[in-house]
């Protein structure tokens, strides 16, 4: 077994903090991802919290702050399950970099994507408890873990909007895969933000905070950003560019593997599609001649309106392309 009780095949990229993802195929046909498999992304150190000390303070714009301990979170509030796909921002950025060099970011492939049975309470019920005030307009999360990367260093943090964290998707998580949240997956409770990108459903949370503008975190109002087409991120103003939120349409093939030398002739080929925010995927086509013909994927059902869609389809490879 590796780092943090993953599989020993995964790709590391970073050790401390840790950043793993699993070979694609190890995705390939799972609508669940298992524990050891599912991909991990940090930017600070895993934090192993004692789960009868941790505290989860509400405040801010609530008429009444709360601070809640772990059995008080779940016995006060009613569980919930949702089957959900996070995914990292820069999921496939290896992909990207081949056409345009990205400096200083991590080398993505395409399995920092998962997906996982969560289980907690609903972000929307501690804030009714609290009493959440007219004039609060977005939900700010402060996590336990430091990250060096700003200057001077800070708790990883972020926020989404209000309408988001009064969705019933949303979660404060205690459990994934029927198993209480492994450390390195942000144990003992984190935001599961479905629909948005990963780095919004903040791990080892404590602390949410509701406000009238968004998160001032580094990872919110520095990071996280996308930057028109024609920007240089090299000489890019700090906090240019359009805060990242709702994931965008991705697809990809998780079998054969990238480069794989395949024979002329029939072959499957398999991988996943996902939508953000309140979107589904309705079809997927492969083409293997740049787009002169497209073969219609099988899709497999999803495990809940915020889970992948998992695809599979018989091509035929002519010879000048196996």
């Amino acid at each position: 077994m590796g780092y943090w009780g993953k599989r020993d095949d995964m790709i590391v990229h970073d050790v401390e903090p840790y950043n793993a993802e699993p070979p694609c195929a190890m995705l390939d046909g799972r609508s669940l991802t298992p524990l050891d498999t599912f991909y991990s992304r940090n930017h600070g150190p895993v934090q192993q919290i004692d789960p009868d000390e941790w505290r989860l303070d509400v405040d801010g714009l609530v008429d009444t702050p709360l601070t809640l301990s772990l059995t008080e979170l779940r016995n006060r509030f009613a569980s919930r399950t949702v089957v959900a796909t996070l995914q990292c921002a820069g999921n496939r950025r290896v992909e990207l970099a081949a056409f345009r060099p990205i400096p200083g970011q991590t080398p993505w492939g395409s399995a920092a994507i998962s997906t996982a049975q969560w289980t907690g309470a609903a972000l929307a019920d501690v804030l009714a408890a609290a009493g959440l005030c007219l004039d609060a307009q977005h939900i700010a999360f402060a996590a336990s873990d430091v990250s060096h990367v700003p200057d001077p260093p800070q708790p990883f943090g972020a926020s989404i909007p209000v309408a988001k964290a009064l969705a019933d998707e949303v979660l404060l998580a205690w459990e994934m895969n029927g198993v209480p949240l492994p450390a390195v997956h942000g144990a003992p409770v984190r935001v599961v933000v479905p629909g948005y990108i990963g780095a919004r459903s903040v791990k080892w949370v404590r602390r949410l905070t509701a406000q009238e503008h968004p998160s001032d975190n580094y990872f919110q109002a520095k990071d996280y950003l996308l930057l028109p087409a024609d920007a240089d991120p090299a000489a890019a103003a700090s906090g240019q560019g359009l805060s990242l939120g709702v994931a965008a349409l991705n697809a990809a093939i998780l079998r054969p593997s990238d480069r794989q030398t395949l024979p002329a002739g029939p072959i499957q080929v398999s991988g996943y599609a996902s939508a953000g925010d309140n979107r589904g995927v309705a079809r997927l086509d492969v083409s293997v001649d740049g787009g002169q013909h497209w073969s219609q994927a099988d899709l497999e059902p999803a495990a809940g309106p915020w889970a992948w869609r998992l695809w599979q389809v018989t091509v035929k490879l002519p010879p000048d392309l196996g």
